[in-house]
């Protein structure tokens, strides 16, 4: 069995590690700092794809000494209705109304990857459309007293107890969890990555 190279992976998000595991691809991790203020009426997509690249850049700067890694795999996602981006809520009433804004209706979810060989920036946004089913107060009430919502962007997560809520969705089920895999593949692919 031919072992796969490592990648490095710019995020401390437990989910996206949980995600390269799935898909076999072994990984260093690691966060770097940057400054994620949305600039004066910039557009989500332009803000997702804007911090996928920065973090991808800072990243490369920084990565760990001695690293041999040739390739380097950054991601932001936002929750997005219209174009107001739900970051994570800051109590319980915050969450409260970001999950009535989501009853009964759709909204996006805009996970951007970007991945680098030092030379090379590419960036990829995957947008998918998620339906929720009416919710009451009561129930928002409940998830609420999960815990749950409090340390996700948006309120929710999708592989969580969320996932009663959600009808439907348009895209990439692994997106709305922070590393939409087909898109990372191929582009970990692109940049000759040996996927299988």
């Amino acid at each position: 069995m031919t072992h796969k190279p490592s990648i490095l992976l710019a995020s401390n998000s437990p989910r996206r590690r949980e995600l390269l595991t799935q898909i076999g691809i072994p990984f260093e991790h690691f966060a770097p700092d940057i400054d994620e203020t949305p600039l004066p009426d910039e557009l989500p997509a332009a803000y997702v794809c804007r911090m996928a690249e920065q973090k991808s850049r800072a990243g490369w700067q920084m990565r760990p000494a001695g690293s041999t890694s040739t390739w380097l795999l950054a991601a932001d996602t936002s929750v997005v209705i219209g174009n107001d981006i739900l970051g994570k809520p800051v109590d319980a009433a915050d969450a409260t109304a970001m999950l009535r804004r989501y009853s009964d209706t759709s909204h996006q979810v805009m996970t951007a990857i970007a991945v680098t060989d030092g030379e090379r920036f590419v960036v990829n946004n995957v947008i998918t459309q998620v339906y929720f089913r009416a919710l009451s107060d009561a129930e928002i009430a409940a998830y609420i007293d999960t815990g749950e919502p409090m340390d996700k962007a948006g309120a929710y997560g999708i592989q969580g107890t969320a996932a009663l809520f959600v009808s439907h969705l348009e895209g990439s089920y692994t997106g709305v969890m922070g590393l939409p895999l087909f898109e990372t593949g191929q582009l970990l692919q692109a940049f000759g990555y040996p996927i299988l």
